[in-house]
């Protein structure tokens, strides 16, 4: 396996997310996080807090060739699932982790019991993310990273996680992204001109968004190797000409 081919994804669990009593900002620092070393989130997943849906979540996106971060749900209160849900869906036993217990102790002291220790009960053979803001750590199977929900601890541990365990991946892929804008057209008339292009470059990806207002326009443009981009956005250039159609960036 090539480490480079890896793809990442995010796992963002909370009813007040979904219920629109907090608004999530995971995903927007995620995509630019990545982005800053080169990497892409393919994929970003919202469920609510029931243990269920969290094992079947975990399980369904647990695989050799995916980076995944789990924000949320892995504090001590009765909706906290995912600590249990983590040990459910890996087949591992809960235990008390002694090194989490250090550190939750020499954070919060006698404060530490009865309550905040129960966050050091993760799964068996997990290894530990740090968590600067009040010590209780996070925790990591495989390539499944378990992060508070708080975005002032997941952050910090997020770059953390990417600078210690995937050191090797940042700033080694070669991606670009290119766009161009045309006014006045509709996507039906651009179409046989996309084909075109996904055709003669399959390497790349290539992207339609209009907007309506306040005039209609069409972004068109294209990702992938930075080589194939210059090369299918010239492309994509002429052929806009030669239909007609005027394009500004």
């Amino acid at each position: 396996m090539q480490l480079t081919r890896m793809e990442f994804g995010a796992l963002i669990i909370g009813d007040e997310i979904l219920s629109g009593k907090r608004e999530d900002k995971h995903f927007e620092y995620l995509k630019k996080t990545l982005k800053k070393y080169g990497l892409l989130l393919s994929w970003v997943k919202y469920i609510q807090d029931d243990s269920k849906s969290i094992i079947q979540s975990i399980k369904e996106s647990t695989n050799s060739k995916t980076v995944v971060f789990s924000f949320g749900g892995i504090g001590a209160t009765p909706d906290d699932f995912t600590r249990q849900a983590a040990a459910i869906a890996f087949d591992l036993q809960l235990m008390r982790n002694n090194e989490a217990v250090k550190l939750i102790e020499e954070h919060f002291g006698d404060g530490a019991y009865p309550k905040r220790v129960l966050m050091a009960d993760i799964p068996e053979g997990a290894l530990l993310i740090p968590n600067d803001v009040n010590k209780i750590p996070g925790f990591k199977i495989n390539d499944y990273h378990f992060l508070p929900g708080f975005p002032e601890m997941a952050w910090p541990m997020v770059e953390w996680i990417l600078n210690t365990h995937y050191q090797q991946l940042l700033n080694q892929n070669d991606f670009a992204e290119a766009s161009i804008w045309i006014n006045d057209v509709s996507e039906s008339k651009l179409i046989d001109l996309m084909n075109e292009i996904v055709k003669k470059y399959p390497e790349i990806k290539l992207f339609s968004l209009p907007k309506l207002k306040p005039i209609k326009t069409i972004e068109l443009g294209v990702k992938g190797p930075s080589n194939s981009v210059d090369k299918a956005l010239l492309e994509i250039q002429t052929k806009i000409v030669n239909l007609g159609y005027a394009w500004h960036k």
